[in-house]
């Protein structure tokens, strides 16, 4: 049915990809999926997506879930549930529940939403937004429906501009001057470079825009096919590139930020650029604001009083410069510097943080010195625990970066205690 009065946001869904563990995260993601991995002191990251689909006018969502996927349904649940099913706006959560085959979850990021076929046509749209949910930016959708309506396109890819060399982590598009895309290269060792703009390169963000119409038929032969991997960036936009009209829709188009700003898109993928890019929201003025009521990312509050700090002695001061401390924290005679607390982080006497991100529900006890860390969600810390000074020492127990970053797990703790 057409609506051609309405928005295309109103007339949209957005499908989101939240299935994918994200082993490289390590043991982060032992017990939650990547998409529902904390991030910036209240939020998970699938927020990000979901946030820019509703700040862009979308209230249809849809969340593909496939790893250890209660934390991600449990967040969902509870942050996610003011929509109103009477003004025909909702987000529904898509687990792979074997709907095709008792034998057969989602087999790739396409099969994920042909499985949900006939959930999608009782939607009523006539546009789907396919979203990766593991990255973090700002992006208005509505910016991107448009240009793929104007363009007459089969799909629109999102795509960001690199450093043509840093491109050959990502799946490349070769475009012409009109942004149409003439190939679609997957970690070429020598990535093509943008019409005009020698040095760089368009990286696919995981982002496409389809008709529902156009997508129901090609996941439809897709499925069919025995030799596809039925996944978009493997099989369906490469059949597109190759017979239909594939577009680039660049990020810098759509990307919501500050006048002067550079985009703001990052994979929190390792355990490095987690670290890196939640200690960055600790700057003076970080890249990525959060502070925007414009564009706010919406998740889950927890009731929680004001974050307190206790103590007043030389050497035993609650403190906290350049950080950020979430509500029910309680700083105890601790010196915090340059990291980043989640809700109820409760530290003691004569500890030091500097540089560390602190997951949910820890306690840091007296005397612990913790720098260039990730402290995993409701973790103890043993009193007089020192990382980051030592990484030789730290590695014997904890997981240490390339980037030299500790990870401590409570798993990690018992192991530690239990040999000493």
């Amino acid at each position: 049915m057409q609506h051609t009065h309405r928005r295309l946001s109103q007339r949209s869904m957005a499908f989101v990809l939240a299935g994918g563990r994200g082993s490289r995260l390590r043991e982060l993601t032992d017990r939650r999926v990547k998409p529902a991995v904390y991030f910036g002191g209240k939020a998970r990251i699938i927020d990000f997506a979901l946030s820019n689909a509703m700040n862009s006018g979308i209230r249809k969502m849809a969340v593909a879930t496939q790893y250890k996927a209660h934390s991600l349904i449990r967040h969902c649940q509870r942050g996610w549930t003011f929509f109103r099913a009477e003004r025909n706006e909702f987000l529904d959560i898509l687990p792979a529940s074997q709907r095709v085959s008792e034998s057969m979850w989602y087999r790739g990021t396409a099969d994920a939403v042909t499985q949900n076929i006939d959930i999608v046509d009782g939607y009523d749209v006539d546009y789907v937004v396919i979203l990766a949910g593991d990255h973090i930016y700002k992006m208005d959708y509505e910016l991107m429906l448009q240009q793929h309506v104007d363009s007459g396109a089969d799909v629109t890819v999102g795509c960001l501009t690199v450093p043509r060399m840093e491109a050959v982590a990502f799946g490349v598009m070769h475009v012409d001057e009109n942004s149409r895309i003439t190939s679609f290269l997957e970690k070429p060792e020598n990535p093509p470079s943008i019409p005009g703009q020698p040095d760089k390169a368009l990286a696919s963000m995981g982002i496409y825009v389809f008709s529902w119409p156009f997508l129901r038929d090609l996941l439809t032969r897709d499925a069919e096919d025995e030799n596809s991997s039925h996944d978009f960036g493997t099989d369906l936009i490469p059949d597109i590139v190759k017979n239909g009209k594939a577009m680039a829709h660049r990020f810098d188009d759509s990307c919501v930020r500050a006048e002067g700003r550079e985009a703001y898109w990052r994979d929190v993928g390792t355990v490095d650029a987690f670290w890196q890019a939640n200690i960055d929201l600790t700057n003076f003025d970080p890249e990525l604001n959060l502070w925007d009521r414009d564009w706010p990312i919406w998740t889950y509050s927890e009731s929680a009083p004001p974050a307190k700090f206790i103590h007043d002695e030389k050497d035993r001061r609650g403190s906290a410069v350049s950080s950020m401390v979430s509500g029910g924290c309680i700083i105890s005679g601790t010196e915090v510097r340059n990291s980043l607390l989640f809700t109820q982080v409760h530290t003691n006497s004569y500890s030091v943080l500097d540089h560390t991100v602190v997951l949910p529900y820890v306690n840091v006890a007296r005397h612990a010195r913790l720098k260039n860390a990730v402290i995993d969600a409701g973790v103890t810390i043993p009193e007089g625990l020192v990382v980051g000074e030592d990484p030789e020492e730290d590695a014997k127990f904890f997981r240490v970066s390339e980037g030299g970053v500790t990870l401590i797990t409570q798993a990690m703790l018992d192991k530690r205690a239990a040999s000493l």
